[in-house]
């Protein structure tokens, strides 16, 4: 798991060109707001993709972490704003493309976000990895398993383990746990 709060600087550019290469984005106009993003995720958050585009007239970074999507505007010579949506809180996320620029439209309970001049090639991009996203922090995940029966011996409950690790209904660190109180 990468750490945005500890890395270097030099650590940072490599991970944000890796995911702009994923995603197509150019960080070109989001390199102050890229910056600033580790100072406003919490110690685990991992960033899975990034986009920039236009938000009440002024040029967004759109960052979806796997924990919500963050949307900062940092000044050209001062200031911040920032917004955020948990993505247990958007109901839908869409996207529209034209020749060069599209737009990504992100709802919530209470509001509509349009974020207008978005690259082309990124906006299916972001939005299929919003849903994925979604879809993962919606996944109900069962942190203990179900009771084992007194004859089942250690290999068919971590076989069973297994199974429920490779489903998605578990995760590896869930998995680890569980496995080590078979194994005592």
């Amino acid at each position: 798991m990468f750490n945005f709060k500890t890395a270097s600087k030099t650590e940072l550019q490599a991970k944000y060109n890796e995911i702009a290469r994923e995603i197509g984005d150019d960080q070109f106009f989001t390199k102050k707001e890229l910056h600033h993003l580790p100072n406003v995720l919490s110690d685990s958050e991992q960033v899975l993709a990034f986009t920039s585009g236009l938000m009440d007239g002024n040029t967004w970074l759109i960052a979806l972490t796997d924990q919500r999507i963050i949307f900062l505007d940092k000044g050209i010579i001062y200031g911040l704003k920032q917004a955020m949506i948990p993505l247990d809180k958007i109901n839908a996320v869409s996207g529209e493309t034209g020749i060069f620029f599209g737009k990504i439209i992100i709802e919530d309970g209470a509001s509509s976000r349009v974020i207008t001049n978005v690259w082309k090639k990124t906006v299916i991009a972001f939005t299929n990895k919003t849903r994925e996203a979604m879809n993962d922090i919606r996944r109900p995940r069962s942190a203990v398993l179900p009771p084992f029966g007194l004859g089942d011996d250690v290999i068919s409950k971590l076989e069973r383990l297994s199974a429920l690790k490779a489903s998605g209904v578990l995760t590896q660190e869930e998995f680890d746990k569980q496995k080590a109180i078979i194994l005592g």
